[in-house]
């Protein structure tokens, strides 16, 4: 489906990163989230844009280099210097132009988008141990920046927020995990780490997605086709608009006449519902508006995702979701597959619904494993099953860590994946189940029998819990009631919290499959 004349102008604004505030027509500005304490991303040239008196000549100086450029007819402009290395000194940028701009303490490092519901917004102030956590937070290399909330039925091109420098007195009001994980990166390559964090509680996928974002997944064509039709200025709300006036102004006519010959009235023609704009915060593409789609062409290393908690009874369906907000941020930075590490969430008690809708919505968190250079986190071993918000963000925190010190940072000596399925096979009586990505053989976080396992036969509805045996990479399954199993669930319900790990301690999340091939059954079996 083509993108309307609307999306195809936003997407090339985007692309060269043409954004600032609003300000009197003589004074360079800057971005409202550019401000003292900012940190840029290293080894990538960096964008600096604002606005200027049309025609005024613009100068940006930065850590020993300078560009110039002339503002556009629009007011607009963009300047790109080199790429730098980390550098934890810090440096000033400044913008001349008929004013001058000079933002202090400005440093070059890794820079991290957060974004989700609750579990991404939840402070430190509110995990466990906050006031040691707070006691302890100096790490003045690590700097935040939190949005405010706001939807918008439109892109806006700003937001207003301050950056803040890590220290007992601000870090109980950063992003929880987005702390936690800035703080063993930085531990381990010492440079400053930069978090803007972007998220707001309760929401739910479809919110944060832009428009192209839909375009691209055809699972959601329909809903791609009611975004266009109630975004104010694409060509399908103005024809469908022209409609509306085209209906009310044949009304019209008849009113008059109605009126004036004092006889009844038909009614108007209703507002159509497809035409009211999306302005609630939980609807298609107004958190992108508001809250996204000002930073887009800031350089970032990639980005961390927590939620799912408000989508979970959708199944596989949050996969289709997933693609088009992964998709639709990465096509609009341009800046290529930047990484995109989510956290699986965790077993909860959904009221009185049934136990598989929660798996359901882990097999497709589990799927978006395909997306290139994704990564997720399994938590069901950190778990509180009656509070929706585990108050344990700093293992959390530490797992996205090793996720991007493996995949991004060259550690290659880390086991930074939880071991996930790679073969099903049917051994006479038994159920070889195989996992890949298991640091060196499973293991159980207490010692006793893997839990949480049931197998079926083939062509079996009813699963049966089954006895499990670890043998290296595999989980050997039985059951007396199930002589020739053919499938396996692996904790298949809302509250499992498993004991199966691999070496390093990393948890199995919920998995199921079907026997791929049938071996003979090992000796003494």
């Amino acid at each position: 489906m083509k993108l309307s004349v609307m999306f195809r102008t936003t997407v090339a604004a985007l692309s060269v990163c043409l954004a600032g505030i609003t300000s009197a027509p003589a004074d360079v500005s800057l971005p409202g989230f550019y401000g003292d304490h900012m940190v840029l991303q290293r080894d990538m040239p960096l964008h600096l844009r604002g606005r200027a008196e049309p025609g005024e000549k613009v100068t940006v100086e930065f850590s020993g280099h300078t560009a110039s450029v002339t503002a556009e007819d629009d007011g607009t402009w963009t300047v790109t210097l080199p790429e730098m290395q980390a550098c934890s000194e810090p440096q000033t940028l400044t913008v001349k132009g008929r004013n001058t701009i000079v933002l202090q303490d400005v440093l070059v490092g890794e820079v991290w988008l957060c974004s989700g519901q609750s579990n991404m917004e939840w402070p430190v102030s509110r995990c466990v141990n906050a006031e040691a956590e707070a006691a302890s937070a100096r790490y003045p290399l690590i700097r935040h920046i939190k949005f405010a909330h706001r939807p918008s039925s439109t892109p806006l091109d700003d937001i207003q927020a301050s950056w803040q420098v890590c220290s007992p007195e601000t870090v109980p009001g950063f992003t929880g995990v987005g702390y936690f994980m800035a703080r063993t990166l930085h531990e381990e390559l010492q440079i400053p780490v930069g978090l803007i964090n972007s998220s707001w509680g309760g929401t739910r996928i479809e919110p944060w997605t832009p428009p192209v974002g839909f375009a691209a997944v055809p699972a959601l064509k329909d809903l791609y086709r009611s975004i266009l039709s109630r975004t104010p200025g694409t060509d399908e709300q103005q024809k469908r608009l022209s409609e509306y006036i085209q209906a009310v102004e044949q009304w019209l006519p008849k009113a008059r006449s109605a009126r004036d010959s004092r006889t009844a009235v038909q009614p108007s023609p209703p507002f159509p519902d497809d035409l009211k704009p999306l302005t609630h915060h939980q609807e298609p593409t107004t958190l992108y508006n508001g809250m996204i789609h000002a930073i887009v062409g800031y350089p970032i290393r990639g980005a961390i995702w927590y939620q799912g908690e408000s989508n979970h009874r959708e199944g596989m369906l949050y996969f289709e979701k997933m693609k088009a907000l992964i998709g639709g941020w990465r096509t609009l930075w341009n800046q290529g597959d930047f990484p995109f590490y989510y956290v699986q969430i965790a077993p909860y008690q959904y009221g009185s619904e049934a136990d598989d809708i929660l798996p359901k919505l882990w097999e497709a968190q589990a799927a978006a494993l395909t997306i290139p250079r994704t990564g997720m986190v399994v938590i069901n071993d950190i778990a509180t099953l009656n509070d929706i918000h585990p108050p344990n963000k700093q293992e959390v925190g530490r797992r996205l860590a090793l996720l991007a010190l493996y995949h991004d940072y060259g550690r290659a000596d880390l086991v930074a994946r939880s071991p996930e399925l790679e073969s099903v096979v049917a051994e006479g009586n038994s159920l070889r189940v195989t996992f890949r990505y298991t640091g060196g053989g499973l293991k159980t976080s207490d010692g006793a029998a893997p839990t949480h396992f049931e197998i079926a036969g083939d062509g079996d509805s009813d699963f049966h819990p089954a006895s499990a045996r670890i043998d290296g990479d595999s989980v050997v399954l039985r059951s007396p009631e199930v002589p020739r199993p053919a499938a396996f669930r692996f904790a298949w319900h809302k509250l499992a919290e498993p004991n199966l790990t691999g070496a390093t301690g990393l948890p199995v999340g919920a998995v199921r499959g079907r026997c791929e091939t049938e071996a003979a059954a090992p000796a003494g079996q």
